[in-house]
């Protein structure tokens, strides 16, 4: 078997230019692999933690109806107190109650529907970045009262500015007319037009009073220290006891199902590339294995008459493949994972698109991710590919006849 193994080696450096060409394509598409399956997994990182640092959450507590039907009525009891017991649970990075109603919001000169949404100011900005938005004025703050934050865009459409009055109008959780004024005290620029075209923020105190809600709300967003604990978070969540059995705890793939969406048809679109360039390496392999077998054809003859077998021929042959497989394998890990390490602590930009990024809450930069699966996934692939180009060569071999082979000039 020792003798195999050397012949094999012997035999790849019969032309090195050759080998090294085929292990050269094999690196650098190992290379390759590594650093785009790092890439895309790190950009979907950013897009999950923007879009869900921007208001939704890594996870909420919800009336088990509300997300689908979002009734005033379908309430969460004691939300304040509720999310300060959430707060001191192992797990939880932040947690912060919030209250909805959609209303009628009103200046001297225009009306447009928003959703009002009533928050904590001292935890909302743990759990969303659309305080830090702020375009001009301030964001709310413990006792405020009467106060307002709201989009850029309708603050354009309703021809309002910092220190003007709002009158909006509603339905209370009772069913009663609600109604209030409240001054405009921030203007939030979150880059998402979509949003700022209807966002409102009040004092999750006030908005009680004004909708009738007594200690009521409508979620508790939590925020968990990494998309990755997310799912640990929420079964600790769900083991809590329940103020009453209505309540249910759903994470983010729940929440926002279109982002989960995105990604996989992405994700589809992206093997469907790679797997082509696994092919084209693959039959890069084949044609070194195929050119190496039909130029020693002679030579195979010669050894079939002398007594070897030709699955032995075929064993020499998958060695030389698997040596050469490995190489390129060895090489490509080697290369591709220190160039994935190195970006991800100093991360990269996109020449161009770095105030979309930030305007987008993506950062400017960015980080790939470095893990087993972005550094096994891809070489694997080629070492799979390159392993099977050689089944062809190798079978060549069991319908030689060794007086035909060794007449080959």
């Amino acid at each position: 078997m020792n003798v195999t193994w050397v012949l094999a080696w012997r035999n790849l450096w019969r032309h090195r230019r050759r080998t090294w060409l085929t292990v050269a394509a094999m690196v650098f598409s190992n290379i390759l692999l590594i650093f785009l399956v790092s890439l895309q997994l790190g950009s979907y990182q950013m897009m999950i933690d923007g879009s869900l640092a921007a208001f939704t959450g890594h996870i909420q507590i919800q009336h088990r109806d509300y997300h689908e039907q979002q009734h005033m009525y379908q309430d969460v009891p004691a939300v304040v107190d509720l999310a300060t017991r959430v707060r001191a649970l192992p797990g939880v990075e932040a947690a912060s109650a919030r209250a909805e109603a959609f209303a009628l919001a009103s200046s001297a000169e225009r009306s447009f529907g928003i959703l009002l949404t009533g928050v904590q100011p001292r935890f909302e900005p743990a759990v969303s970045t659309f305080p830090g938005k702020l375009r001009e004025g301030r964001y709310l703050r413990d006792g405020d009262e009467q106060a307002i934050v709201i989009g850029a865009v309708l603050a354009q459409n309703l021809k309002v500015a910092v220190g003007d009055e709002l009158t909006f109008l509603g339905s209370g959780r009772d069913g009663s007319f609600a109604a209030g004024v409240a001054t405009v005290i921030g203007i939030i620029d979150s880059g998402l037009e979509e949003v700022d075209r209807s966002m409102a923020q009040v004092p999750l105190g006030w908005f009680q009073q004004v909708f009738a809600m007594g200690d009521a709300g409508h979620a508790v967003v939590v925020r968990a220290p990494s998309v990755d604990q997310v799912q640990a978070t929420a079964s600790a969540l769900r083991s809590q006891p329940a103020p009453t059995g209505e309540l249910v705890v759903l994470d983010w793939e729940t929440l926002v199902p279109g982002l989960r969406q995105a990604i996989q048809s992405d994700m589809t679109s992206a093997w469907f590339t790679y797997g082509v360039l696994v092919v084209l390496v693959a039959f890069g392999v084949l044609n070194t294995q195929l050119m190496s077998v039909l130029e020693r054809t002679r030579e195979f003859g010669v050894m079939l008459a002398l007594g070897m077998s030709p699955g032995r021929l075929a064993r020499l042959v998958g060695i030389e493949t698997l040596l050469l497989a490995g190489l390129g394998l060895g090489l490509g890990l080697v290369g591709g994972g220190l160039l994935s390490w190195y970006l991800s602590v100093a991360g990269f930009i996109y020449p161009g698109v770095e105030e979309m990024m930030e305007r987008f809450m993506l950062g400017g930069r960015i980080y790939p991710e470095v893990s087993a699966v972005s550094m096994l996934i891809g070489p694997a692939a080629v070492f799979v590919g390159a392993m099977l180009a050689a089944l062809y060569p190798a079978l060549r071999l069991f319908r030689l006849r060794p007086v035909a082979a060794m007449q080959v000039a």
